[in-house]
């Protein structure tokens, strides 16, 4: 970890207490002059940092600047395996995490922007990114038995841990459109992208990238005119909100990930789906039908007019939710 970073650490483990330039040189062997250096890039990153004559460097409880030692003073015990590194901006996250994968990173590794100049969604369509305002995040995964065709679980577990940390952290209700979108207060808070390489010796995934972006808060000047009326963002009531939301994705996903536990109940539960009537929109044609429920490996099962049914694989369609059909 380089000065800035260090200073960070010990700035975020004490937030809101002061220590004084004297005994943060002490601790980490520098010189007060490359403290107080280090002190004022952080304020140029964007953290909120009070300075004061005889009592020394405050980190502001109010400071919502994501950093990897934010991220991981949250982190549960069962999730020390991550390995987390932040930027201000890339072009995408789950880019950068795929050519981590191509060198041979090992699973557990997290990639964090505070914007994205290119991020990516489903069938190739932009992810709006803007600083500032949202967590924008991307995993490696490199499961050992995992089929391709079971590639979807790991888009349905994340969808669920994002509901979950959503509500532990604010007073919003999450409910997820079928396969990968999290919604609240009928409007899109957050985006899901699961990338993946497949052996073909074993059909089985090599790795994934799960990348994950999240409104925390609404873009200075708002939502470009053709998102406001369909995105919005979360309302945390917490402060150092999008440490603690990110940290709080990663331990709900890791419960379900890793110890394998069951979850598919909890995703139909919180599906704004099933019910309604749909459009399942394939190869540029849209039919009818009506979302009936969700099967055990995640498959919207939809009934068309005709009274045929179908279980659908996300890979293959998507769906419009028509509340006037």
């Amino acid at each position: 970890m380089d000065t800035k970073g260090s200073i960070l650490s010990l700035l975020e483990k004490r937030r809101g207490e002061f220590l004084s330039g004297e005994e943060i040189a002490a601790k980490l062997n520098l010189t007060r002059t490359a403290v107080w250096k280090a002190v004022r890039a952080l304020e140029n990153d964007g953290h909120d940092i009070v300075a004061l004559r005889n009592k020394g460097y405050c980190l502001s409880v109010s400071s919502d600047i994501i950093s990897a030692v934010g991220v991981k003073k949250y982190l549960n015990e069962n999730c020390s395996n991550f390995r987390i590194e932040v930027f201000p901006t890339l072009t995408s996250t789950n880019t950068y995490a795929r050519e981590k994968a191509d060198c041979g990173e090992k699973e557990g590794y997290v990639v964090i922007a505070a914007s994205q100049t290119d991020g990516k969604g489903r069938k190739g369509r932009s992810f709006y990114s803007p600083p500032g305002s949202g967590l924008y995040m991307s995993v490696l995964l490199r499961p050992t038995d995992l089929a391709a065709s079971d590639a979807v679980k790991i888009t349905t577990i994340a969808a669920v841990a994002v509901c979950e940390a959503i509500e532990s952290l604010s007073d919003d209700k999450a409910e997820i459109k079928w396969v990968n979108d999290v919604f609240s207060g009928g409007k899109k808070v957050c985006g899901i992208l699961t990338e993946a390489a497949f052996s073909l010796e074993s059909d089985c995934i090599d790795h994934a990238v799960l990348g994950i972006g999240v409104n925390v808060s609404e873009p200075e000047g708002g939502f470009p005119p053709e998102l406001k009326d369909i995105v919005g963002c979360v309302h945390l009531s917490t402060c150092d909100g999008k440490n603690r939301l990110a940290a709080e994705i990663l331990n709900r996903f890791s419960e379900y990930y890793f110890s394998r536990k069951n979850y598919v109940d909890k995703y139909r539960a919180r599906s704004m789906v099933i019910g309604k009537k749909v459009l399942v929109l394939r190869n540029d044609e849209a039919v009818q039908a009506v979302a009936t429920g969700i099967d055990d490996k995640c498959r919207l099962i939809v009934e068309y007019g005709n009274g045929s049914v179908e279980h659908l694989s996300s890979g293959e369609i998507s769906v419009k939710i028509e509340e006037n059909i």
